[in-house]
């Protein structure tokens, strides 16, 4: 996968230096996303998504210190202010906060601000919103309880071209699966399950 990755980040032509891969983590099915991000190659991104965790604050310190030694950007989902706290390089935003990016990155420029997005009309929203690149879901089948109806990589390419900017594919990607991904335009691959620790 980070292969792929690295292929489609080379080809794209992204406004700030995105990363090729971003690793999402989930409290469930990532338990231990310190090992993951570990594992992870050089300038690989990690979306630590806090769902409220009353530990997130110390979890949030130990992958920033994961991501400065071993060359890794970290974002953090929906909690900007956490974000500043532990001198994380930017957010992550739910489909819904889209619409905040450009006053977080007026307030922080340097940081990257990602958003989610689960249509060609929510991508564009975002991008226009000031995002850096959105991330769109869900590509193939997967175990994420909020997983919509895969869209294949052909409905995938016909999104890409149409939001025409920086966008991650997620959902149900692989080692295998990504190679489909090769010709769609994305700007990189982003996955919860597809990583080991």
């Amino acid at each position: 996968m980070a292969r792929t990755a690295a292929f489609l980040g080379r080809r794209a032509d992204a406004r700030k230096a995105l990363p090729s891969l971003l690793f999402f983590t989930d409290p469930e099915r990532t338990p231990d996303p310190e090992a993951i991000a570990r594992g992870l190659p050089r300038g690989a991104g990690v979306v630590f998504r806090t769902f409220g965790a009353s530990d997130a604050p110390a979890r949030g310190a130990r992958l920033k210190a994961i991501a400065r030694e071993c060359g890794l950007i970290l974002l953090i989902g929906r909690d900007a202010e956490l974000a500043a706290r532990i001198g994380a390089d930017g957010v992550h935003l739910p489909e819904r906060l889209a619409y905040r990016a450009r006053r977080l990155k007026a307030a922080h420029p340097r940081w990257i601000v990602t958003a989610a997005a689960h249509s060609t009309m929510a991508a564009r929203r975002a991008l226009a919103a000031g995002a850096d690149a959105v991330v769109v879901s869900t590509v193939f089948a997967s175990r994420s309880a909020s997983a919509g109806r895969p869209m294949g990589a052909v409905r995938l390419a016909l999104l890409v071209r149409r939001v025409n900017g920086p966008v991650y594919g997620l959902g149900g990607i692989d080692n295998k699966k990504a190679r489909l991904l090769k010709d769609t335009g994305l700007v990189g691959l982003a996955a919860v399950d597809g990583f080991k620790a």
